[in-house]
């Protein structure tokens, strides 16, 4: 029986008992193998923790674009559709971002600014992040490649959001769950949570224990053999 009523009070738990580890280790048991992005998404600062539900969003590469040709109106807008995107943004979502090469950032500050006053979680992108210090000084969680200034607008756009997307051979839904800390960040799917939440709760409550008795000097063999958790 699931211990939450709502995302917030299951955000609450995540935040306060659960971390990457714990998530992946139950996803694997599930059968769930590959649900962690690539290890080099990292926080831009190793503190930084992004709990929510994914906003998808895809982002496609336009070197060189002349925005007189071509038979899509969307080319001609700058950026495409990333305003738009940034726009819908709810409380508690994460900015996810993939599909273009990442040879250029797909985040920075005014967008930060932006997703704040949204209530959103966090920003995970395939590619880099730009403006470093003042996403730090926003406090804002972002998970990139790391910092490079190099920025988006004259080499790709936004074609669509809300949208299945690919992220180092991981799909990630509208609406999946996100959860980033200094081990990475891990897609639940929609579909398993309740599941892995309460199992991943369960979990992590027993490491504790563990723990515990490892501290108090009780042998790996044995702590293992008497709670199945190492």
């Amino acid at each position: 029986m699931k211990e939450w009523k709502d995302d917030e009070a299951l955000f609450g738990l995540i935040r306060a008992e659960l971390y990457t580890a714990v998530i992946g280790d139950i996803m694997d048991k599930m059968g769930y193998l590959h649900q962690f992005l690539p290890p080099y998404i990292r926080p831009l600062r190793d503190d930084m923790v992004a709990v929510g539900r994914a906003m998808t969003v895809l982002e496609a590469d336009m070197p060189e674009h002349d925005p007189e040709k071509g038979a899509n109106s969307l080319l001609k807008k700058s950026f495409g559709l990333m305003l738009e995107a940034l726009d819908d943004l709810r409380e508690d979502e994460i900015y996810v971002c993939s599909g273009s090469s990442p040879c250029y950032a797909l985040w920075g500050e005014l967008m930060s600014a932006r997703a704040i006053r949204c209530k959103a979680a966090g920003a995970v992108v395939n590619g880099y992040s730009r403006d470093t210090k003042g996403i730090l000084a926003l406090n804002f969680p972002c998970f990139s490649y790391g910092p490079y200034a190099q920025d988006q607008a004259p080499r790709g756009k936004v074609i669509d959001y809300r949208v299945p997307i690919e992220m180092g051979g991981v799909v990630i839904n509208d609406g999946d769950m996100v959860i980033g800390d200094i081990d990475g960040v891990c897609i639940v799917p929609r579909k398993i949570e309740n599941e892995v939440f309460s199992k991943a709760l369960e979990k992590a409550r027993g490491e504790r224990m563990v723990l515990k008795k490892i501290q108090e000097g009780m042998k790996a063999r044995n702590a293992f053999d008497a709670f199945g958790i190492m």
